[in-house]
């Protein structure tokens, strides 16, 4: 099934012949060679590090607006998808061949590592993740088993064959956080409101930490797998953080996303955050442990990086919507967008949450050509 062809993506050259460290560096006897993932545009923007030009990827680049994806994805459900490492190689790489992306995102779900410990789920197209019995009780918080490499082997087994396939290019793993994970156990689905969510935290707090500890376990040796087997970096999504106040964030959020990212700081590979509506969040999140904090379209990205801090680099954050605008109106926001970004120590540019389906897949490719033609700069 994999269709990769040599040379099919930017810098595979000789990475075959080579081993990768946990930095996502290639190396060869155990040397750290010069160049590689670790020295590529986008984890230098996440070291704050200057680099020959802004980097760019989009939240599910790899995906729906792509008409390679929607063929090779035909009849098969997502959770499956998510289990063929072959087909998770080469969705992947879709969007790195089409759009000259500066990063590649692993094809994958936030409730995979869910599944994979124990918790009898489905993600119905139309819906997005259905749990057959709700998180109710401490008694169902103790069906949540603790996961490792065996468990998801199929996803260390499709990290492994990317950092091959993509040379220098830098590979992104990613989990939910705790809060956003937890939230869909407890709601049975996806919730406009989160009130059955919000009754627990109010009403059992006690359980309501139970579960959320759990979860940060669950997603700790998710992200420590795909490290291990090579990405370059790491996204905590913590999708639906900006239901919350900022004072029962730090409550109830703050601490279960401190102890995924704070797990992660001796890794060597960049950890990012993001949510989305989390403006009067973002100070609190940039708490939580990570080098770069995601930004949504609401804030624009001066404006968060005074509110993040000098010591992080944020990512984003063009309104997805816009890319169904006529190109004039793209390329005005774009440019905004990276003069704002400006502000900030590193800067990736990205959109402030993921690709639209309906999205023409060749505005993507242009809006990456804009942003690196209006952020080129000489290298010293």
């Amino acid at each position: 099934m994999r269709t990769v062809s040599a040379g099919a993506c930017r810098g595979r050259g000789t990475i075959a012949a080579m081993t990768t460290d946990t930095t996502g560096t290639a190396a060869r006897d155990g040397e750290p060679r010069r160049g590689g993932p670790a020295d590529s545009p986008f984890v230098r923007a996440c070291r704050r590090e200057p680099g020959p030009h802004t980097p760019v990827w989009f939240m599910r680049q790899a995906g729906r607006s792509l008409p390679e994806y929607r063929e090779i994805r035909a009849n098969v459900p997502m959770l499956e998808s998510c289990r063929r490492p072959d087909l998770v190689t080469e969705i992947t790489l879709q969007p790195v061949r089409r759009h000259g992306v500066d990063a590649a995102i692993l094809f994958s779900d936030i409730v995979v590592p869910v599944a994979a410990a124990g918790i009898d789920l489905d993600i119905v197209p139309g819906t997005g993740p259905v749990v057959a019995e709700p998180i109710r009780t401490a008694a169902d918080v103790e069906r949540i088993s603790p996961i490792g490499r065996d468990e998801v082997s199929y996803v260390d087994e499709a990290v492994r064959q990317l950092v091959v396939e993509l040379g220098d290019t830098p590979l992104i793993g990613f989990a939910g956080a705790p809060f956003t994970l937890a939230s869909y156990l407890v709601e049975g689905g996806p919730s406009r409101t989160h009130a059955k969510t919000k009754a627990l935290m109010y009403g059992d707090p006690d359980l309501w930490h139970a579960l959320c500890a759990r979860l940060a376990e669950v997603t700790l040796a998710f992200l420590q797998v795909q490290i291990d087997a090579g990405v370059s970096a790491v996204q905590l999504f913590d999708s639906w953080a900006g239901a919350l106040s900022e004072a029962d964030y730090r409550r109830f959020v703050l601490p279960h996303s401190t102890y995924v990212l704070g797990g992660l700081a001796d890794s060597g590979v960049p950890r990012i955050h993001f949510g989305v509506g989390t403006g009067e969040l973002l100070g609190a999140m940039g708490e939580a442990g990570a080098d770069v904090v995601g930004v949504d379209w609401r804030t624009p990205l001066d404006v968060a990086t005074g509110r993040i801090g000098p010591d992080k680099a944020v990512q984003g954050n063009l309104d997805p919507t816009v890319l169904l605008a006529p190109w004039p109106v793209v390329e005005t926001e774009v440019r905004r967008i990276v003069e704002q970004g400006r502000a900030a120590p590193g800067h990736v540019f990205n959109l402030g949450h993921g690709v639209l389906p309906e999205t023409d897949p060749e505005v993507l490719t242009r809006v990456v050509a804009l942003v690196h033609e209006l952020t080129a700069r000489p290298e010293r």
